[in-house]
């Protein structure tokens, strides 16, 4: 493979590379590059956001470098304060231990094992003591960590800032340090601390990493970040008809979103599947494909061809419409009870009613009959409601 096809193929779907002519020069050498991406153990399981990532790592890995999954439980007991305009909760030792046990297992569903280093980095940080994280400090200013949008937004408002929170950026960055990393993956949010890693390495006498930025992946909803907290994701973990049934739940836009950062099919085969479908062929099937490579990378073909199966047994082999209304209600308090929901999205005149179909078994969400009348949607997710034989909505509650 060409200098050029290699940095095409690692260009793919990235939305930034600081800097390019870095990564040309190094690709160049013929060196194999130390490729580092960091995840903070927060939760114990990883989603389809956590994986576009991931799926990057794998094609440095194709291309014949080393990949080094750094796990943070150093880090995930700080907090990342990216994003956030409050302080951020810590994680007790005990959560991080718990949550990292299980990433180790769920990443060898994409990277390979045998070109996987995987690192913690509580290895050289638990290491360290008072004077040496001074020291560390002592290389980065405030006024450099103001430039941060979020930290500058919450300092203008005269929300607090916890000296912690300055720390974390720091210690992300000199894990680049110590992992003598040529390459480093983040999304764009962490742009910011991606760059204080390359700084700490001028200071510690070693060539900068280059920067590779990925898009954040949305999730259900098609708005917001693929979040468990916000209950709009898809964990590498569930079961195939759980996958299967979410990512059909998606829209037809979304749709293609998902092709681009999940699927590991070639560009020009996604491309000639959008023409397809601007020539009248239908996104269910195009969304079928989808399902079908990403149900069977997390179980296997077979797994994924039943959970097909079943979808379409669900909506009765068919009956689910090739279009139907979408919209978007809003929660109070963060959760939308299930009888209001279908008055609000039309598919019942009155509450009283939704109780009714509820009682006689007439209601459907992703193909799944419920009765609970005491049901309720939390933010975010994002479902197809069904109601009698006839009625259908994708509704995301926000």
């Amino acid at each position: 493979m060409t200098n050029f096809d290699e940095l095409a193929q690692i260009k793919r779907g990235a939305d930034e590379i600081l800097v390019e002519a870095e990564l040309v020069e190094r690709l160049r050498s013929g060196k194999q590059l130390r490729v580092k991406a960091g995840f903070d153990p927060t939760a114990p399981d990883l989603h389809l956001g956590h994986t576009v990532l991931i799926n990057k790592l794998r094609q440095f890995q194709e291309l014949g470098h080393e990949v080094l999954f750094l796990i943070g439980d150093f880090t995930g007991m700080i907090g990342d304060p990216t994003g956030k305009n409050v302080t951020r909760k810590p994680l007790t030792r005990d959560d991080v231990l718990a949550n990292a046990a299980t990433y180790e297992h769920q990443i060898f569903k994409i990277l390979d094992p045998e070109k996987t280093t995987v690192m913690f980095n509580s290895q050289w940080m638990g290491e360290m003591n008072a004077a040496d994280l001074i020291q560390v400090a002592a290389k980065h200013t405030v006024a450099r960590m103001l430039e941060r949008d979020d930290f500058n937004k919450r300092y203008a408002a005269n929300q607090p800032i916890a000296i912690h929170e300055f720390l974390y950026p720091l210690i992300q960055g000199y894990d680049s340090v110590a992992m003598k990393a040529d390459v480093e993956l983040g999304g764009t949010d962490q742009k910011f601390n991606l760059l204080v890693g390359r700084e700490l390495q001028k200071h510690y006498g070693q060539k900068p990493q280059v920067i590779l930025t990925m898009p954040i992946l949305e999730g259900l909803d098609g708005v917001q970040k693929m979040s468990k907290s916000l209950n709009n994701y898809i964990g590498i973990s569930e079961p195939p008809d759980d996958m299967f049934g979410k990512l059909m739940s998606i829209s037809d836009n979304l749709m293609w979103r998902y092709f681009e950062l999940l699927s590991f099919r070639p560009l020009g085969e996604i491309e000639q599947l959008r023409r397809d479908v601007e020539e009248g062929a239908n996104p269910r099937d195009m969304k079928f494909q989808l399902g079908q490579e990403i149900v069977t990378r997390f179980h296997d073909k077979a797994a994924a061809e039943s959970a097909q199966a079943n979808f379409i047994a669900r909506f009765q082999k068919g009956a689910m419409p090739d279009e139907m209304p979408e919209l978007t209600l809003t929660a109070d308090g963060g959760e939308l009870g299930i009888a209001n929901l279908l008055k609000e999205a039309a598919l019942v005149d009155s509450t009283s009613e939704a109780y009714r179909m509820l009682k006689q078994g007439a209601v459907r969400i992703d193909g799944e009959r419920i009765s609970d009348r005491g049901l309720a949607l939390r933010t975010g997710s994002t479902h197809v409601f069904q109601v009698g034989k006839r009625r259908f909505a994708r509704v995301t509650v926000a």
